[in-house]
């Protein structure tokens, strides 16, 4: 009898050590699977959450009907322009990272860790080590963003004069190249925010042109047959109050992030809680990188389709 039960506890044993196993495995590859080709991170400086109450932007509207949204999403404090591109790209908040300013060139606090370029790794990091044939780039119409990641990596690095400049430079490296990540940052309608306001007429139109040139992107990238093969992610590094920002208020704090293309679900709005240090993290899972243990990001591999 004893030998019995022994036999029949040591096969259910078996049993889930296989069971666990092939979860673990399917967990894995899951992790290590490439979700799309391209990546596109599209960030709006200073597009706050509360832009959405009044700004006419259909081609924005579109992408979060047809992929997972948030108009909740945080900024790291301080709710400035450097440590948040910052820790959107390095996966980290500024007490790890070091960039803790609005115009950090250099971080105020020593890294927590330095990759091989000399600064805390950025996602262009992590695809260069892990995906070293991949071509990617960085295109932005504020040239502080060149302190913040590690230029010698990307195949383009280019400072558009204006937004529409930026898109159509992107849009070109884009179809032309065709690279696996590539980052776009405009800066328009932060400039409207803190000249007039962050909830004037002239703010709204800045950010109703912007949409513009995000719908003759994405025209250009289904005309192209690249669209299909593309997720992109579109967010802001804060929103603003009055004429400035750098507080705490949500106005100033909570941001929009929109995840739409390839195999992403068409949930509508999300119930992540979601920081934007999640967005580097979110970029590495949709390209099937490690993520480093270092980084504090959690990617949102919720909004995945399952279909």
């Amino acid at each position: 009898m004893f030998q019995l039960l022994l036999k029949r506890y040591t096969l259910l044993s078996i049993i889930i050590l296989v069971s666990c196993a092939s979860t673990q495995k399917a967990i894995s590859q899951e992790q290590n699977k490439q979700h799309a080709k391209h990546i596109i991170l599209v960030g709006i400086d200073g597009f706050g959450a509360h832009a959405f109450e009044k700004a006419k932007i259909p081609n924005i509207r579109e992408m979060m009907k047809n992929g997972s949204y948030s108009l909740k999403a945080r900024a790291v404090l301080p709710s400035s322009s450097a440590v948040n591109w910052a820790s959107m790209l390095m996966g980290s908040g500024p007490e790890l990272h070091g960039f803790t300013e609005w115009d950090s060139r250099e971080p105020e606090l020593p890294s927590a860790k330095l990759g091989e370029s000399g600064i805390y790794p950025t996602i262009f990091s992590l695809i260069d080590t892990q995906l070293p044939e991949a071509k990617k780039g960085a295109i932005y119409t504020w040239g502080g963003i060149r302190n913040l990641f590690e230029r010698a990596l990307v195949d383009l690095d280019y400072n558009g004069e204006t937004d529409t400049k930026t898109i159509e430079k992107a849009t070109s490296f884009i179809t032309e190249e065709k690279p696996v990540f590539t980052f776009i940052h405009l800066d328009d309608a932060d400039h409207a925010g803190h000249k007039i306001g962050f909830d004037s007429p002239e703010y709204y139109l800045e950010i109703e042109k912007i949409d513009v040139l995000i719908g003759k992107m994405l025209a250009t990238l289904e005309d192209k047959n690249l669209l299909k093969e593309t997720i992109i992610i579109l967010t802001s590094d804060h929103g603003g109050n009055r004429k400035s920002h750098g507080g705490k208020t949500l106005k100033e704090v909570e941001i929009p992030w929109i995840a739409y293309g390839k195999g992403i679900s068409s949930q509508g709005e999300m119930d992540s809680v979601i920081i934007t240090y999640d967005t580097g993290a979110t970029i590495a899972y949709f390209l099937g990188l490690e993520i480093p243990e270092f980084w504090r990001g959690k990617p949102m591999t919720g909004i995945i389709s399952k279909n």
